[in-house]
């Protein structure tokens, strides 16, 4: 390395210091935070002034113009599914299937249905009540703090896996987008490395972190409005439908080009904007029936849609900004030649430039995003398929959740436990899944 390569780190270090103190102790939105060091990597790294406000716009605005309508649509399906209760319909129709033995299962398998087309947050507002409702009524001696635990971490760990490893989730969705990868390819790998994954980190796992861990009272259930619940099958419908509709397109790559050409439109509807915008459109009157004009309920969607929209949006726009000043500076090239070396796998590397930046923002999206578009440079040269390279970003997006995590704080409050008990079950979780999935990776990208 050249003495202007170590300018670049300490810059690059400095900058996302810069953040993390602005964010933890300066308790400051992540989108100020994220500006700030964007521009003080650009300062630091000898960007003129006028540069490093052109990246910042040019990495804000690439980000929010992919993904602004993703996130709007996510949200709105989740809030058409909350609202309705047909998730918690779902929920609560695998618990009474499962039985007390199989609680902690069907709770992992249905975070990891429901978790498809929800953002994590909207996920675990929906689900951690209904699982906690029912981890309270399992029978005398069953249900004390340990076995309520069982049953709430499943849940998170399949929420999570689904968040940073299967597309249509925003993170897996803009990686595959900035480093060219399959979107058929990377939603089935995902399912393939996130299934053991989230096993091992949730039922598995939970069996020993929640020893010891005392919760307090559950929160309040999440808001609904007063309709009639709807049946099971249509709920699962709403589910499935963006999923089917994203794989149905890759499928007509693998037909017959006779019949390829008659389903050419199914390549249209799998762009993830228009499978979402389809399955909006198709969840309305499954989950609301002959109510679905009711100005009441138009209105109760789109609030609690657009809620958490502002903030979402903003830090991802941020974090595109520090990862086109990262770019533009020069790291996207430097972490090329030192994988070209051959002293790290290009994989590795990957997973631990998302670590450190999920550790230093807080933000499993942000990291994704500012590795992805680091690490654009390294896929063309390294050969490593783009599909793997997406999830080995994707696992290092959840490494240790911490303080400078709104999640953290989410987790804290939905599960009852104290700082002590968060760390011991949601942080370690977290890791774990960072870690096992790496692992995953690595020996099936050996395979495939």
């Amino acid at each position: 390395m050249t003495p202007e390569d170590y300018r670049l780190v300490l810059s690059a270090i400095t900058g996302i210091a810069l953040s993390i103190l602005l964010i933890v102790r300066g308790r400051l939105h992540p989108f100020i935070g994220l500006l700030c060091g964007a521009f003080t990597v650009g300062l630091l790294a000898g960007i003129p002034l006028e540069k490093t406000a052109e990246a910042v716009e040019k990495g804000a605005g690439t980000i929010l113009g992919g993904t602004g309508l993703v996130v709007a649509l996510g949200l709105g399906l989740g809030a058409m599914l909350q609202l309705s209760d047909g998730a918690g319909g779902l929920a609560r129709a695998a618990l009474r299937v499962s039985g007390v033995r199989g609680a902690p299962w069907a709770s992992l398998f249905t975070a990891l249905l429901i978790g498809l087309p929800l953002f994590f947050e909207t996920g675990l507002v929906l689900l951690l009540p209904i699982v906690a409702s029912a981890a309270a009524a399992l029978p005398s001696g069953q249900n004390d703090d340990a076995a309520k635990l069982r049953l709430m971490l499943p849940a998170l760990a399949g929420l999570s896996v689904v968040h940073a490893l299967v597309p249509p989730h925003p993170g897996p969705l803009l990686a595959v987008d900035a480093l060219g990868a399959n979107l058929g390819l990377t939603l089935l790998y995902g399912l393939i490395v996130g299934i053991p994954t989230a096993i091992i980190a949730g039922p598995v796992l939970a069996r020993f972190t929640a020893r010891g861990v005392t919760l307090s009272p559950p929160p309040l259930a999440p808001m609904t409005v007063d309709v009639a619940a709807p049946p099971v099958g249509r709920a699962l419908t709403a589910v499935l439908l963006p999923v089917v509709l994203i794989a149905a397109g890759q499928a007509v790559a693998l037909m017959p080009p006779a019949l390829a050409a008659s389903m050419a439109w199914l390549g249209w509807v799998s762009d993830p904007v228009v499978a979402l915008l389809i399955a909006n459109l198709v969840a309305l009157p499954l989950l609301f029936g002959h109510r679905l004009g009711d100005r009441t309920i138009q209105g109760a969607i789109w609030t609690e849609a657009m809620a958490p929209a502002g903030g979402i949006l903003l830090a991802i726009g941020a974090g595109g900004a520090l990862k086109q000043v990262l770019v533009t500076a020069g790291l996207s090239d430097l972490l090329v030649r030192l994988a070209g070396d051959g002293a790290i796998s290009p994989l590795l590397l990957a997973w631990g430039v998302s670590v450190c930046i999920r550790l230093a923002t807080g933000s499993a999206t942000v990291a994704t995003i500012t590795t992805a578009g680091v690490m654009q440079g390294l896929v063309a040269t390294s050969g490593v398929e783009p599909e793997w390279m997406v999830l080995a970003i994707g696992a290092g997006s959840l490494f240790f959740s911490h303080v400078n995590d709104p999640g953290f704080w989410l987790v804290k409050s939905y599960l009852g436990t104290d700082m002590p008990g968060t760390f011991r079950t949601w942080s370690i979780m977290e890791t774990v899944v960072a870690v096992v999935g790496l692992l995953l990776v690595l020996a099936a990208s050996s395979i495939f």
